[in-house]
């Protein structure tokens, strides 16, 4: 039974009301439930739309006709939640709501306060379950229910047969984490850095498995580098194999970074952040409409971050913009258009030697490179997608992306463990330079249909990419560079000159292009059971050469090709609401092996993995969890080959395999009290190899880490946080000669909200490394170094929001 309800007094709106409630009474309906619905509500009078919402939307909505008297609405047409719809019709109109002790839905016209203005923010108060908003810039909530990650499609997590975790703004902002590896790290189950040049490049760990550099920025790869958190939503890191929609990666899982959208409503953020070791980092965000019937929008993302470090002649200095528009003609055609650009000068730091089993203690300000030489990037980024709806059912999108970074080499680094004097170390130098650019596209159709009572949710689609890397000049120099003393460093005593004007001795050139179709239907039956397939069909080029000149290097050249079908099946039982039971069984394409000495191809690296768990939400969605168990095996691993007489002969026959228990949970116990905590246990190692590896433990990867963080909000102005993160021994390198020892940080924030006229200001101070323990944050992945977590430091911020 559906009722809707306006009245604006006197003798018949008084028995209106009563006849409404004798009918609530009886029904017992439900405020709103929070399963997604097709909506389709034409643009017109605030009144109309809010009763075509009561009747579509199974809401009981009571509200006096006066105050909606002369408001309009935009309309609503896609899939929502009822509540959601709600919010999105009352989106600025000035109006609020708030659920009753009896389910009715009461909107009214609240007083205004600093976060509600009509000539600012109109922000929607909800009094009873929050719902979680993206596009909300004060959300404070750390439980997002849907993520696109893992099927290219809106899907409730709840509903999703695999492992997706989210890491919102609102843990990066109480965290103050201006790092990606900050937010991951703390945040995610299973999650560790990972280290190849220094720290030139973003790349993590998953399920056992380093990503190889590889991030994803709203569904597509981006050229290795470092990215700026400014313009990031959210983060979000799917688990396990994801070749069905991505096309080659590797296995472990994937991090795909969501970025901010352009709002309808004025939204405008001045914040100064400042720090130890000189940190100083500025950023600023401002969107809203560019015209008044809100179809053209803008946002505006900026940062500057400089500072030293508690590494000695260890600097930074980035400068970040990413201008976006966004047009919006009617509720069927959206397109976006974004640019980023991005210049940064650094130091590149490889941490501490290794002497022995261990990287040496007590040294965590020792820098074994040179300040005489840096590094530098500059990134450009073009992307632009628009997407239109044929009906409530069924829409298209195109995407497209271009990447490309000029990378400027130029650094000192350990070439060995300590001498076996105890205290010089060997080192080389670094110049040269690298470009590297990409292309993206895709197209997806998406739709919504049923067939004998079963609902369909499918995707049909294809993408291309394209990856070229060049380095034409790099010198990799081992005479010119002196030995260094860890316990007499000196610097500068080698003849810059002199290195620069070395002869180039290394040329690489390397490309991936591939094309991939692909397709996916979740099948939900009775509403509680939804049995997802799909797969995917690659078929990709590679090719990697290096040669002892450039003209050598690009006469070399040549491409490979391989084709694979990926397939992913998955299942998710909800016998109770708050309960998902779910599994997966995927396969991925990974890394080519290149060629053999003969010019054959080596098989390419495959993986498959198999997983169960179970998702929950609690206090009314407030709090979520997953906890999974995987089986992750990699395979065509090159091994020598022991059935030939010669000893360098290989094949691709070694396997690493990767199993293990992660928990995640997020979210609120109650209004105040917020928290994130994950735990995850992971055996990987080598479980075939003929190289001296087999049963030795994948770099990196500690046996158990666990991470806490929570916050407490003790009046509307302060909110105090408290955390934590605990990581196992892990060994330095694949031959498990060092290791890591296990560690304990602890961190904490202080905050406080100041309303000022329509503004606030948010005053915050975060404190990392309470008891200023010595640790690292992991192993270079091909030099025996160590980097080195930072001792005890704070981060303060002043947040201007209007």
């Amino acid at each position: 039974m559906t009722l809707k309800q306006t009245f604006s007094g006197g003798l018949f709106g008084h028995a209106s009301a009563l006849v409404l409630g004798a009918a609530l009474a009886v029904s017992g309906a439900a405020a709103a439930d929070s399963v997604s619905r097709a909506f389709s509500i034409p643009a017109g009078s605030l009144s109309t739309a809010l009763n075509r919402l009561a009747e579509s939307g199974g809401l009981q909505l009571v509200y006096d006709t006066a105050i909606t008297e002369g408001l309009q609405s935009k309309g609503l047409s896609g899939n929502y939640t009822p509540e959601a719809a709600l919010q999105r019709l009352l989106g600025d109109s000035g109006l609020s709501y708030r659920v009753a002790e009896n389910g009715n839905i009461l909107i009214e016209r609240p007083a205004l306060n600093y976060k509600q203005d009509p000539t600012a923010l109109p922000a929607v108060n909800v009094v009873g379950k929050k719902v979680y908003d993206p596009n909300d810039p004060f959300s404070q909530i750390y439980a997002v229910p849907n993520a696109s990650t893992a099927t290219k499609t809106d899907i409730a997590i709840m509903d999703t047969p695999v492992s997706i975790q989210v890491v919102p703004k609102s843990i990066m902002n109480d965290q103050q984490a201006i790092r990606i590896e900050d937010a991951l790290t703390q945040n995610v189950s299973g999650v560790q850095r990972a280290y190849g040049t220094a720290d030139m490049y973003e790349s993590f760990i998953i399920r056992g498995f380093a990503s190889d550099d590889q991030m994803y920025r709203n569904g597509f790869r981006r050229s290795m580098g470092k990215f700026d958190p400014a313009n990031i939503e959210q983060l979000e890191v799917l688990k396990g194999p994801a070749s069905v929609l991505y096309g080659r990666l590797q296995p472990g899982g994937m991090v795909n970074y969501v970025t901010k959208k352009a709002l309808d409503v004025p939204y405008y953020s001045l914040q100064q952040q400042f720090g130890s070791f000189s940190e100083f980092r500025t950023t600023v965000d401002a969107t809203g409409p560019l015209d008044k019937d809100k179809t053209l929008l803008y946002r505006f993302n900026a940062a500057y971050d400089e500072g030293n470090s508690f590494r000695d002649f260890v600097d930074h200095e980035r400068v970040f913009i990413a201008p976006k528009l966004t047009w919006r003609p009617n509720d069927r055609f959206e397109a976006n258009v974004e640019i980023e650009k991005r210049h940064e000068n650094y130091t590149e730091d490889y941490g501490v030697p290794v002497s022995g089993n261990r990287p040496i203690t007590n040294r965590r300000s020792l820098f074994t490179g040179d300040p005489a030489i840096k590094p530098s990037q500059d990134t450009t980024l073009i992307y632009a997608d628009w997407s239109f709806k044929f009906n409530d059912d069924w829409g298209l999108r195109h995407k497209f992306q271009w990447d490309e970074t000029d990378i400027v080499f130029g650094g000192v680094a350990p070439n060995s463990k300590i001498n076996a004097d105890g205290h010089t170390l060997d080192r080389f130098g670094i110049l040269g330079t690298s470009n590297r650019r990409s292309y993206s596209t895709s197209l997806d159709l998406t739709g919504k249909f049923q067939t004998f009572g079963l609902k369909h949710d499918v995707l049909v689609g294809g993408d291309w990419f394209f990856f070229n890397q060049d380095a034409p000049d790099n010198n990799f120099s081992y005479g010119t560079i002196p030995t260094f003393d860890i316990d007499n460093p000196q610097y500068g005593n080698f003849d810059l000159a002199a290195l620069r004007a070395e002869p180039a001795n290394w040329f690489w050139r390397s490309r991936d292009d591939w094309y991939g179709v692909y397709f996916q239907d979740q099948i939900t039956i009775l509403d509680k059971l939804h049995i997802m397939g799909g797969g995917r069909y690659d078929m990709a080029g590679y090719g990697g050469y290096g040669g002892t000149s450039w003209d050598e290097t690009k006469a070399g050249f040549s491409m490979q090709h391989e084709d694979k079908f990926s397939p992913r099946v998955g299942i998710v039982y909800q016998p109770w609401d708050w309960l998902s039971l779910y599994g997966n069984y995927v396969e991925s394409f990974g890394t080519n092996n290149g060629r053999s000495a003969t010019g054959g191809n080596f098989a390419p690296q495959a993986a498959e993995q198999y997983e169960i768990g179970f998702k929950t939400e609690f206090f009314d969605k407030r709090l979520s969890s997953t906890v999974a168990y995987y089986h992750l095996t990699k395979n065509n691993l090159m091994t020598f080959d022991l059935s030939t007489p010669d000893p360098t002969d290989q094949k691709t026959i070694g396997e690493a395999r990767s199993q293990g228990i992660e928990v995640d949970i997020k979210g609120q116990i109650t209004d105040e009290f917020s928290l994130v905590t994950t735990y995850a246990y992971t055996d990987a190692r080598y479980t075939r190899d003929y190289s001296g590896l087999q049963g030795n433990r994948l770099l990196n990867v500690p046996e158990h880490q666990a991470s806490l963080w929570g916050t407490y909000q003790f009046t509307e102005q302060f909110k105090a946080g408290l955390g934590g993160v605990v990581v196992g021994k892990r060994e330095g390198d694949n031959t498990n000669t060092y290791q890591l020892p296990g560690y304990t940080r602890l961190d904490a924030m202080l905050a406080y909200v100041q309303p000022i006229g329509k503004t606030r200001l948010t005053a915050q101070v975060n404190v990392y490394n309470l008891l200023d323990k010595e640790y690292y944050t992991g192993s270079t992945s091909w030099l025996p170094t160590a980097n080195v977590g930072a001792p005890i430091s704070a981060m303060g911020s002043l947040k201007l929001e209007y």
